[in-house]
């Protein structure tokens, strides 16, 4: 690998991929949209370029003379006033990309990124894996987004493009700028939640853990496969338990019943879309999807890639540092207020 492209590279995902691909001393050329802030990624002094991935032409340039692709630019949000920009963006974005690499002799393999929800759900706290199929069509747009993208993305590699899919587990660390919807599960534990405990369960895993999968996903990814980049399963009490640990509160946490947050996810639901306009704290969806023990079986990322991530504890404290630190209050105090259909990676 002597020159990669990296989209959503200003993105949480993205941004690391884009640092280690550098420190590995790979040269980069970083997407990023017009109005998007990139300060979390120019210190690493990569080829930036802006534009949209909805346009065609843009994306025919911006993969002539690289060797390898990452396409992690995708809309992610868990609840948006009109989705269209999210469909249009993590379908149709996407479909351009793809398209372009296919056409482009230059390059020799794409790393696509889709996500944990790409995954179908077990029964009960069974771990699912790259086999499980895909069982939640009546989720969340974004869930059904990224399974379509990823189908579409298989079948290019079945048509002889050089692609593997990774599917990140649930993302922490430093460096979460926008914040992700991830981010925004320990700003909520900062901000008292670590009393609570909520039901279900999900895969954790350290973002830098994650681009360094990204990364042996190009190097050693088999064409066409599946490769889930997670770490530990953990449910809702344990994660709220960890969390309040490591701030110093009692690991002593209230268990909520599911009726209770079903219950407040449709109110809130109802006071955003009629009332505030603006994002609820949780939505049924959302909340239906994270109830459910999303626990995931990390062994072939292991075996095939070399995937060694690091102990889940040592992620959260480093993101909880990250959410405390004066770079990220100083960023959001400064912050302009952007549209949900703008934060990539």
């Amino acid at each position: 690998m002597k020159k990669a492209l990296v989209t959503g590279a200003a993105g949480f995902i993205g941004s690391h991929v884009v640092d280690q691909l550098t420190t590995m001393g790979v040269q980069v050329r970083a997407t990023a949209l017009p109005n998007e802030r990139t300060d979390n990624i120019e210190h690493l002094n990569p080829e930036i370029v802006r534009g949209d991935m909805l346009d065609k032409g843009f994306v025919r340039e911006i993969v002539q003379d690289v060797d390898t692709v990452f396409h992690l630019a995708a809309v992610y949000a868990t609840w948006m006033p009109d989705w269209k920009p999210l469909w249009e963006v993590n379908i149709q974005g996407s479909r351009n990309i793809l398209w372009a690499c296919k056409n482009a002799d230059n390059v020799k393999k794409v790393v696509y990124t889709s996500s944990l929800s790409a995954i179908g759900l077990l029964p009960g706290k069974a771990s699912s894996n790259e086999t499980t199929p895909f069982n939640q069509y009546d989720g969340l747009p974004y869930i059904l987004s990224k399974y379509l993208s990823q189908q579409e993305a298989l079948d290019f590699a079945e048509q002889g493009l050089n692609l593997t899919v990774v599917n990140p587990a649930f993302p922490f660390g430093p460096g979460d700028v926008a914040p992700t919807p991830t981010g925004g599960i320990i700003l909520q534990m900062i901000d008292g939640g670590a009393r609570f405990s909520f039901p279900g369960g999900f895969n954790l895993v350290d973002v830098r853990d994650v681009a360094a999968g990204h990364i042996l996903a190009a190097e050693k990814g088999r064409q066409g496969e599946i490769y889930i980049l997670g770490n530990e399963n953990v449910s809702g009490e344990e994660f709220s338990k960890m969390c309040a640990e490591i701030l110093g509160k009692s690991d002593r946490v209230i268990p909520l019943p599911g009726l209770l947050v079903e219950g407040g996810a449709q109110l809130a639901q109802f006071i955003a879309e009629n009332i505030t306009h603006s994002k609820p704290l949780l939505n049924p969806k959302e909340v239906k999807y994270t109830s459910q023990y999303a626990y995931m079986d990390c062994s072939k990322a292991r075996k095939e890639l070399g995937y060694n991530p690091r102990d889940v504890r040592i992620s959260l404290r480093d993101s909880i540092a990250w959410f405390q630190s004066p770079e990220f209050l100083a960023r959001q105090n400064d912050a302009v207020p952007m549209k949900a259909s703008v934060k990539f990676g």
